[in-house]
């Protein structure tokens, strides 16, 4: 399983909100890019960034400091938060980031976000935020009428090959993550999953482990020490050479 700690941007600074409230922010710091090259010293290898300004408002704000991350660090980054246009999705991969995260506009323009998962391939991976098994839109602000199975269902069929799934009620509120969605989310659907919301100790790293999900986000739990991420990255990279080594063994050993 992929580690993504989890850098939140506004205003150019490292915070955190609890459940999408932009009223309920803790502000961690002013350097990102000291905290990025932190979490690689841990062993990381992957950064899943947002700009949450630009989740709220459908810009770019924060270009310059996604910019600095991939080029100051050797992380893959990957980020989310107001991309609704293939220029900005353009701009992002030409600044060197590893994949670009569509979220709001695979809701409000489905033709669009078919058409881009399909030129982009691998580049493009979307953001599915939800409410009640709703999918929640514009930074959180709005729920639509869209089900978590329409949605996964539909990006199922146009190739999406990874969806960032993030249960808000969760999000930033360190009691949990939502394992049984994610379970029944790896089971039904075709496509490398990433939870996201709640990640907040070794037994949900553990447990999202075991159920085979492809990736986990972790955010305030890294940053307030429920989660030591270099542990946490261990633990997932043991049970990748594991299955490494149980396949050669199959191959050779076996025999």
């Amino acid at each position: 399983m992929k580690i993504f700690p989890a850098i939140d941007l506004r205003d150019g600074k490292v915070v955190r909100l609890l459940k999408g409230d932009y009223d309920q922010m803790t502000v961690y710091g002013d350097d990102p890019v000291a905290y990025a090259k932190e979490f690689e010293a841990k062993g990381a290898e992957f950064l899943h960034v947002v700009d949450l300004d630009g989740a709220k408002d459908g810009d770019t704000p924060n270009f310059q400091v996604v910019k600095r991350l991939a080029a100051e660090t050797g992380l893959k980054v990957e980020i989310g938060g107001g991309i609704r246009s293939e220029e900005t999705i353009k701009r992002y991969i030409d600044a060197g980031v590893y994949r670009v995260i569509l979220g709001t506009v695979a809701v409000k323009e489905p033709e669009f976000t078919t058409e881009m998962i399909r030129k982009y391939k691998e580049k493009i991976a979307v953001g599915v935020d939800i409410s009640e098994r709703h999918v929640a839109i514009h930074g959180w602000k709005e729920v639509s009428q869209i089900t978590v199975d329409e949605i996964f269902e539909k990006l199922a069929d146009d190739g999406v090959s990874c969806i960032i799934c993030t249960d808000i009620s969760k999000d930033g509120a360190m009691q949990g993550t939502n394992q049984a969605l994610y379970k029944e989310l790896s089971e039904k659907y075709p496509v490398d999953i990433v939870a996201s919301g709640g990640v907040s100790s070794m037994a949900d790293v553990a447990a999202l482990l075991d159920m085979g999900v492809y990736g986990a986000i972790i955010g305030k739990a890294i940053y307030n020490g429920a989660i030591d991420l270099q542990k946490a990255i261990a633990l997932a990279k043991s049970i990748e050479q594991a299955d490494v080594f149980a396949a050669l063994f199959d191959e050779g050993g076996a025999k």
